[in-house]
């Protein structure tokens, strides 16, 4: 997962600093030199490294301590602040043209995702922007280039405009963008050929597209795992193209991170967009805010709420909460639940944005496998609709028809039905404002120390305004019945 070893790094760096009652200089220049240490190993620009940790100590050591922080919490404060600003300070939305279509040029090295990411941003155009967008496959060189864009497109009911292997990109591309005037497309996106490295005969051909279609966006595709490489990749198209923005893939793989907060500083480009798992749905939009406080351990709950919304029903979500309130929460509920968690992404990715989860100790012991889904998905079709609607009836000849029916282990299925209902008991207790049941989850404590502790509570707090305000217009519905 992207920035494990930084978070851990700085997390730690931190955590000295909060155990000390005061923080003084040599305790600054230490957590300094740890901070130094952990972005040269995220692979992050020496040149980045110097400044931001030059800017960080300037301000922690001059700066008056703010109303409700100590020490400590105003230098995670500082380097929160300044890590956002390294990668851009807030999200830089698509250039739109006046008039359709708009066009978007993805340009990048061969193996980095442009035709996938090409797929994704079209289907997001689409869900957010009720959009007509239409793929020009003008990559004539890589083989099967144009079988995998159609391949993509076909996915998401998107038209791809090709002409095959034997004509100049430049002519395919000017003869698609009159088709789509001609057929009203919103977006158009061209799919453009890569290379194993920069080369000035992919740079004029790349230059002559631009010149002449014009294109409102030219976006960089990168991969996040090439390091510091993807600095100098940025480098080279900008010089011949003056990108407009970058998306960088593989995010939620196995990468320090270092692209990430580079690029912006080095190439002065903001990125646009991240990819975080192999869906077409997994393009988010890049919030330096979010991402800086991914990166110290803090998670990234507006994200998380964003995708629930886009993935839960409101009515049933709220149907949910009151199940889990009154413990009525069944496993016909859980087997919905489950469906509608899966369409938000890996799982292992929506845990990490809750606050103190990144690097919590209790992740290592979850199997986070989609195939255990799967097997838990085959237990509970395996009952029967009493069975669902009535857990608590689960005697030991059931668990052993069970286990027969859905071809697992009985073990597995008594792990399931046991963490089921510590679920149900827990989720009670959430949805009720109270957080204690969590903390035997997480070996009893909350995750991230103090700081998840004070990020539940506010969450509590939240949710006990919330409920409120629900009590408050029945009340007002009630009375004009």
């Amino acid at each position: 997962m992207a920035f494990e070893g930084l978070t851990d790094r700085l997390q730690k760096a931190m955590e000295k600093l909060r155990r000390k009652p005061k923080v003084t200089e040599a305790d600054l220049r230490e957590t300094m030199r740890e901070i130094r240490l952990a972005l040269l190993e995220a692979d992050v620009n020496f040149k980045v490294v110097k400044d931001f940790v030059k800017t960080v100590r300037e301000k922690a050591a001059g700066a008056e301590v703010l109303k409700g922080l100590n020490p400590a919490q105003q230098i995670v404060k500082i380097v929160n602040d300044e890590l956002t600003k390294l990668m851009g300070e807030e999200a830089v939305p698509l250039n739109k043209a006046p008039h359709i279509p708009t066009v978007i040029m993805m340009v990048g090295l061969q193996g980095a995702g442009k035709t996938t990411t090409a797929g994704k941003l079209a289907l997001r155009l689409k869900n957010e922007n009720n959009a007509r967008p239409m793929f020009i496959a003008a990559d004539v060189y890589r083989p099967a280039a144009i079988t995998q864009l159609q391949q993509v497109a076909d996915q998401i009911d998107v038209p791809v405009f090709e002409k095959g292997t034997d004509v100049d990109p430049v002519e395919i591309v000017r003869e698609g963008m009159e088709v789509a005037k001609q057929n009203h497309n919103d977006y158009v996106i061209i799919d453009t050929a890569g290379r194993l490295q920069i080369d000035e005969q992919l740079m004029d051909e790349l230059a002559n597209i631009k010149e002449l279609v014009k294109p409102n966006e030219i976006l960089l595709v990168i991969d996040s795992m090439t390091g510091q490489n993807a600095v100098n990749t940025a480098q080279g198209f900008d010089d011949k193209l003056d990108i407009t923005g970058v998306v960088l893939t593989k995010l939620d793989g196995d990468t320090r991170g270092g692209a990430a907060m580079s690029i912006r500083a080095v190439a002065g480009k903001p990125i646009k967009f991240v990819g975080e798992g192999e869906k077409m749905e997994d393009l988010d939009v890049f919030h330096p805010d979010r991402m800086a406080s991914r990166i110290l351990g803090m998670g990234d709950m507006m994200t998380l709420i964003e995708k629930a919304q886009k993935n839960f029903d409101e009515e049933q979500a709220q149907e949910t909460m009151d199940k889990m309130r009154e413990n009525t929460f069944d496993y016909n509920d859980f087997l919905a639940q489950m469906d509608q968690v899966t369409k938000m992404g890996p799982l292992e990715n929506i845990i990490k944005m809750m606050p103190g989860m990144a690097n919590n100790p209790a992740l290592k012991n979850l199997n986070l496998d989609p195939k255990q889904f799967a097997h838990i998905k085959a237990i509970v079709l395996s009952m029967t609709p009493e069975e669902r609607e009535n857990p608590d009836v689960m005697n030991p000849s059931r668990r052993r028809r069970l286990a027969a029916g859905s071809g697992r282990p009985i073990v597995e299925v008594n792990r399931m039905i046991k963490q089921f209902n510590q679920m149900r008991k827990m989720m009670k207790q959430v949805t009720n404002g109270n957080f204690n049941g969590m903390q035997n989850v997480f070996g009893g404590q909350m995750p991230g120390g103090k700081m998840g502790q004070m990020a539940m509570n506010r969450m509590a707090r939240k949710m006990k305004k919330d409920k409120q305000k629900r009590i408050k217009q029945l009340r007002k519905l009630r009375k004009k019945k």
